[in-house]
């Protein structure tokens, strides 16, 4: 296992000399971690990354800056709402989904990471969520972008989130099976796939996930939950109620030097988490 950290969680809070991509970079291989989770806008400033800002250069520039640093570029962020109901913010949608993709292969990024939305304009969870006419209209909104990602050599990297149209490790199988694309992977983000209704039930969530996604799992994200009235609050890997062993165990075994990024994590613990993470990895 290959420890990271999402980028914008470095230096969070601190000055905005401190929050630039270089400072943000330096300070992450300070930490010991050998690759990131990059969302560009929310890790350079005063920048509106439209399709025009997605240029080549840009991606010369980062490959620089990354090779500089000595870490590599997991996956490229692009979290947009592919079951939005306009139309036209589909289109929208979709070409930046385009103009990620051809970064991160100029930049030799293997993926573009995203969710999977929801039927409405607000991103939130509603009663036709988990639906079947809300899962027909992602998979269908997302075929264009699938054929591109084949163009570049690049993979889509979904996220099964509890709140999301895919929310569980069948509902993401449905979208493998009906894209048919060997580009089409999943990012395997433990506590997203656990809320109120089922955190109880959570070693049998992961362990079927694990089980069911195992061979389309490219990357891991690694964070913590806490309990809330109602909600599961996301926390940094440690510092919640999450047992790490099964899930290190399962990777150890299974996913040999795969990329694995913290989340949820601050300027005071994440070298802590890390170094939990790995003591666990060790261990099993």
């Amino acid at each position: 296992m290959q420890l990271g950290i999402r980028l914008h969680d470095v230096n969070h809070a601190l000055s905005s000399e401190e929050q630039t991509l270089e400072k943000r970079l330096e300070k992450a291989r300070e930490e010991g971690f050998s690759c990131v989770h990059l969302a560009l806008s929310k890790c350079i400033g005063q920048i509106t990354f439209d399709d025009a800002a997605l240029n080549e250069g840009l991606a010369a520039y980062l490959t620089r800056l990354f090779r500089k640093n000595e870490l590599d570029l997991a996956v490229l962020g692009c979290y947009l709402n592919l079951a939005h109901p306009d139309p036209q913010k589909i289109l929208e949608f979709q070409s930046r989904y385009y103009a990620h993709l051809r970064v991160a292969s100029l930049c030799r990024c293997s993926m573009v990471g995203t969710e999977t939305g929801a039927p409405n304009a607000a991103y939130k969870r509603d009663e036709n969520t988990h639906s079947k006419e809300a899962l027909e209209t992602f998979i269908r909104n997302l075929e264009p972008v699938m054929e591109c990602a084949e163009h570049y050599g690049v993979a889509i990297a979904i996220e099964p989130v509890v709140n999301h149209i895919v929310y569980n490790a069948d509902r993401a199988l449905e979208v493998i099976r009906s894209i048919g694309s060997r580009n089409l992977r999943i990012i395997f983000d433990p506590v997203n796939l656990l809320g109120p209704e089922n955190v109880d039930q959570k070693d049998a969530v992961l362990q079927d996930a694990m089980e069911k996604l195992c061979d389309h799992i490219a990357m891991v994200h690694l964070k913590d939950y806490i309990r809330k009235p109602d909600q599961l609050i996301s926390v940094a890997a440690g510092t919640g109620e999450m047992d790490y062993r099964e899930i290190l165990r399962f990777l150890k075994a299974r996913k040999p030097y795969i990329q694995a990024t913290l989340e949820n994590t601050t300027n005071e613990n994440a070298v802590s988490s890390r170094r939990l993470l790995e003591q666990i990895y060790q261990a099993v």
